[in-house]
């Protein structure tokens, strides 16, 4: 089975300075551009994060504070790069929880709102979870058939998840081919921000999955709490659920 795309669909990885959405910088960000003819363009670019790169981060995707110190900063590329991924649909993987909400977080930082309404998500890892439980690597070889070279490199993650998404509906006949329904399927639980701190509850309505008021309805606790919107504002919550609760705050104060 073929992709069914009406609008051009990224493919994307994010090699960064760590695994905290809120603090941590890429490093490294590689693209596949699919388009609705079935024609690709892909593109590398390296990033300078203006921070030091950890030692643990630099073992994994092997890219130093030396490599990337006269390369441009997110902020140079944002407009660029905001244009690229303007008219898209996303995929990636583990993307819903970790590429997407970062890069949503530098695009912030530069002055950029990166605007995600509309758009349809695609993880090919929690399609790959719920139906074969596995890593990038395995889920390349059970697919491909072939043994994923160069892994943690940026191009090479994101070449092996397209290719991964592809004998994913070849594999599956149960498996829709349109971006939507793709990109509904590979949703994990019913989150309403990326990060899955807002939920909907069995009556869908947003509701909180986290902390103190997990399981309540997010617009009662901000009518009876307003503090709690001041302290998630303030707090290390991703930009996506910043933005989120703010509608749900302006919401509860006219009900």
């Amino acid at each position: 089975m073929k992709l069914k795309l009406e609008r051009p669909l990224i493919f994307f990885d994010l090699e960064t300075t760590g695994t905290n959405i809120i603090h941590d910088r890429i490093v490294e960000l590689s693209y596949i551009k699919v388009f609705p003819d079935g024609t690709t363009e892909q593109k590398t670019r390296r990033l300078n994060p203006e921070m030091h790169i950890p030692e643990g981060a630099t073992a994994i995707h092997h890219i130093t504070d030396e490599m990337v110190k006269d390369e441009p900063t997110f902020r140079q590329v944002s407009k660029a790069l905001n244009e690229i991924f303007a008219d898209s649909d996303i995929a990636g993987y583990n993307s819903n929880k970790f590429d997407v909400p970062l890069l949503i977080e530098e695009f912030g930082r530069a002055g950029i709102n990166f605007d995600i309404t509309g758009r349809n998500f695609i993880d090919v890892q929690n399609i790959f979870h719920k139906m074969e439980q596995r890593t990038l690597i395995a889920a390349y070889k059970f697919y491909c058939g072939k043994n994923l070279e160069d892994a943690h490199s940026a191009l090479a993650d994101t070449q092996a998840t397209y290719e991964v998404l592809l004998g994913q509906l070849d594999r599956y006949d149960d498996l829709a081919g349109d971006v939507a329904s793709l990109a509904e399927f590979s949703k994990l639980g019913r989150n309403v921000d990326l990060s899955g701190r807002i939920v909907l509850d069995n009556d869908d309505e947003p509701t909180f999955n986290f902390g103190k008021h997990k399981g309540k309805k997010v617009k009662e606790v901000f009518r009876k709490e307003p503090s709690f919107y001041s302290w998630m504002m303030q707090g290390d919550f991703a930009k996506n659920t910043k933005d989120i609760i703010t509608v749900l705050y302006a919401e509860s104060r006219k009900s």
